[in-house]
């Protein structure tokens, strides 16, 4: 891969990453509630999952989404339900909620690594990524010459824009939540979050 190719496929994932979808509306839903700090792991999760896309796009697994077609409903719908029942919890949450005190048990111990396989089931649940990574790889590598050297620099130029982008998201939600700190303002975040975090689990639980 060239230095004009890796910069162009940077920028291209860059955009990927922050095109709405289920994942950015989850990372919407949990900045605004936990701040942008609590997303980190979710949306290392939501990279990881589609790091491993990006290499089986590149070893040829394109029969992956079809031969796999089962698998991934059971996950697309186990994505889903997990979705909405976080929703659900950020609807009914309480107004009076300390969110720096939320951030910090939400980098330890279990809440951590459910965050990060929430973030991975959301990416996993949809085989499309896969797809899109099958017709788009080709435009920036000749996949029939490729060597561990190309996919490696891909797999970090992905990581690298797919965090860029999520987190970003994640800041300027953040920030534009933290200029509503009356209760009433409170209620009405958590219950916009919720709303968000459960129309996603409804988008996912309905894609194909």
């Amino acid at each position: 891969m060239s230095v004009e190719s890796a910069l162009t496929f940077f920028l291209a994932i860059f955009i990927f990453g922050i095109t709405p979808g289920p994942g950015i509306f989850a990372i919407l839903a949990r900045a605004m509630v936990d701040g942008a700090r609590s997303c980190t792991l979710l949306a290392f999760g939501m990279v990881i999952s589609d790091i491993v896309y990006l290499v089986l796009a590149c070893f040829g697994l394109a029969t992956i989404a079809e031969n796999w077609g089962e698998l991934f409903t059971v996950i697309r719908f186990v994505g889903a339900g997990y979705l909405l029942y976080l929703g659900y919890k950020m609807f009914t949450a309480p107004v009076n909620v300390d969110t720096q005190t939320r951030e910090r048990s939400d980098l330890k111990g279990s809440g951590a690594i459910a965050s990060f396989i929430q973030g991975f089931l959301i990416s996993a649940s949809n085989p499309k990524v896969i797809l899109f990574y099958i017709a788009f790889l080709p435009t920036f590598m000749d996949l029939t010459v490729l060597n561990s050297t190309d996919i490696v620099v891909a797999a970090a130029l992905t990581l690298v824009a797919l965090m860029l982008g999520l987190m970003l998201v994640a800041l300027s939600a953040a920030r534009a939540a933290r200029l509503l700190r009356t209760p009433q303002a409170v209620q009405r975040l958590n219950r916009g979050a919720g709303s968000i975090m459960m129309g996603a689990g409804l988008y996912l639980a309905g894609s194909k």
